[in-house]
């Protein structure tokens, strides 16, 4: 009977298998709020990454313009490209005056030969120049016309910086309309017609379009061959040098 188990042995203590549970309501509710908390921290987190601008440089260093006369990399506005080799360069017209580089020679041929057969008469008028002739051409000019560097500029470039001495640049001009050439109004004719549809067939691109970003006038006449990987790499890794190079702090002189 239980009156004869002692009172020590009739009280004893909970089983240990058995946890005692306290404030059952509270852990569920802290449980509830982790789980509400995690959800939508993987809602917001991945749109606030994906929306987030991601910048290459500090906050205290822009990009340049290749344009920018604190650019080491260019002179007014142009950029620097190395002169072709002589024994890269081959003739474009019978008297042999004006050359390209082979790849550039051979589709402004055929080019040339397409627009004839559609009544169009294209004529070249400049394609490879040396760092020399590009010197005459600047200073010489430049001083006879009493200009500054950055006028002369706009319509020429410094020797060492000209896209001619590439041998992959052309000038090129209608030859029934001689007074279109190296003129903006050689965009009227049907020579610049006839190219801009259809130049890009032979990798033919315009180097200085309207409000270009290098700040060059408008030059209609001026194009430039892009259709092998030497010659995109040439003009192409220029700009992309160009707009990777760090400001310099001297200044130049007008």
């Amino acid at each position: 009977m239980e009156q004869d188990i002692p009172v020590a042995e009739r009280i004893k203590a909970p089983s240990q298998s058995t946890p005692v549970r306290k404030f059952p309501w509270l852990w569920l509710s802290v449980g509830l709020g982790v789980v509400i908390i995690g959800a939508g921290l993987a809602w917001v987190l991945p749109k606030m990454l994906a929306t987030a601008p991601i910048s290459t440089t500090t906050s205290n260093q822009a990009v340049p313009d290749p344009s920018s006369p604190n650019n080491p990399d260019n002179i007014l506005g142009h950029l620097a490209y190395p002169e072709a080799p002589l024994t890269e360069l081959v003739p474009i017209t019978p008297d042999g005056r004006i050359k390209l580089r082979k790849a550039a020679a051979e589709e402004f041929k055929k080019m040339v030969a397409d627009a004839q057969a559609a009544g169009v008469a294209i004529m070249p008028l400049s394609g490879f120049r040396s760092k020399t002739d590009q010197d005459r051409l600047f200073f010489g000019i430049k001083k006879e016309r009493g200009q500054q560097p950055r006028e002369r500029a706009l319509v020429s470039a410094p020797p060492g910086y000209s896209e001619h001495h590439t041998g992959y640049a052309i000038d090129v001009g209608d030859a029934t309309d001689t007074a279109s050439y190296l003129d903006p109004s050689f965009d009227q004719t049907k020579a610049f017609a006839w190219m801009r549809e259809n130049a890009a067939y032979y990798s033919f691109e315009l180097s200085f379009p309207e409000h270009n970003p290098q700040g060059i006038s408008y030059e209609p006449w001026h194009w430039r061959y892009v259709g092998d990987q030497a010659s995109l790499k040439t003009f192409y890794q220029a700009r992309q040098l160009a707009q990777q190079a760090p400001p310099s702090n001297q200044n130049q002189s007008p």
